[in-house]
């Protein structure tokens, strides 16, 4: 891989807030961030005691946002003001874990509204090899709300509220490519890399916090990768020099690539 594409590209998943951001509490717990001036757009209904759901208020020395009541009822109360609004992106029906400093779940939230409100994510995806080297790789579909038609790893998803990594990833395996994990070989986990970077959910106000845990696993021949859910438009074998030129014009996700250069770092 070419130094100075490689650097350029690490330093694309590291990158600050176009604009400043205020927190957002539950509680007193801190479980994301907004523009400051975002959630001005819409009107949460009153509790049914007359209180209000969403107030602006301080929190250490300067502005914030507070939710109010229970997290996960006051979290799906402010999705579904947020789609109303035409501020969340596309509707999945999926609640993702909602955790506060110390990692602890305390809520979860509709999967559409996570980037517009800063709330971390994690995912995880899985490095397939054919037993001759060359790399199964997907295609997105070309309907997908992220990164349309663009080449990925040969699986990755995001991990639900209701999954645990492992589940995740033998679920998203099957869900994506048709493959069970105990028909690969050698599935080991290989490290995760941290993304951090502005993305256009909420017209531009939302921002990528996640983890992705990454898994290298070799698929036997005879196994052959058939996607289920209808997010893959087909899945190629490449070898590492045209997955590498690929990468290098930009046809893959930077995920992906961000994860391929971590395999070759590992040594793999």
């Amino acid at each position: 891989m070419d130094p100075h594409w490689l650097t350029a590209l690490r330093a694309s998943g590291q990158r600050a807030p176009v604009r400043p951001r205020l927190p957002l509490l539950a509680g007193d717990a801190i479980i994301g961030s907004v523009e400051p001036d975002f959630l001005s757009q819409i009107r949460l209904q009153p509790i049914f005691d007359g209180r209000e759901q969403l107030l602006k208020t301080e929190h250490a020395g300067g502005p914030a946002w507070r939710l109010l009541g229970e997290p996960t009822a006051a979290l799906g109360a402010l999705a579904l003001a947020l789609r109303d609004a035409g501020l969340a992106h596309a509707w999945r029906d999926e609640q993702l874990a909602v955790t506060d400093g110390q990692g602890s779940r305390i809520a979860s939230v509709e999967r559409a509204v996570v980037r517009v409100l800063g709330i971390p994510t994690a995912a995880v995806h899985l490095i397939g090899q054919a037993e001759d080297g060359r790399f199964w790789v997907q295609q997105r579909a070309f309907d997908k709300s992220n990164d349309p038609g663009m080449w990925d790893t040969l699986m990755g998803g995001m991990i639900s509220g209701a999954d645990t990594l492992a589940s995740a990833l033998e679920r998203e395996t099957w869900e994506e490519a048709g493959l069970r994990l105990e028909d690969l070989r050698d599935v080991v986990r290989g490290g995760h890399i941290d993304i951090r970077r502005p993305c256009d959910d909420g017209h531009g106000a939302g921002y990528v916090i996640e983890r992705i845990d990454w898994y290298h696993c070799t698929v036997p021949d005879g196994q052959v990768p058939v996607n289920q859910d209808g997010e893959v438009e087909q899945f190629v074998l490449m070898d590492g020099g045209e997955m590498t030129a690929r990468m290098h014009a930009g046809e893959f996700t930077s995920e992906a690539a961000l994860i391929q250069a971590a395999l070759l770092e590992a040594g793999r």
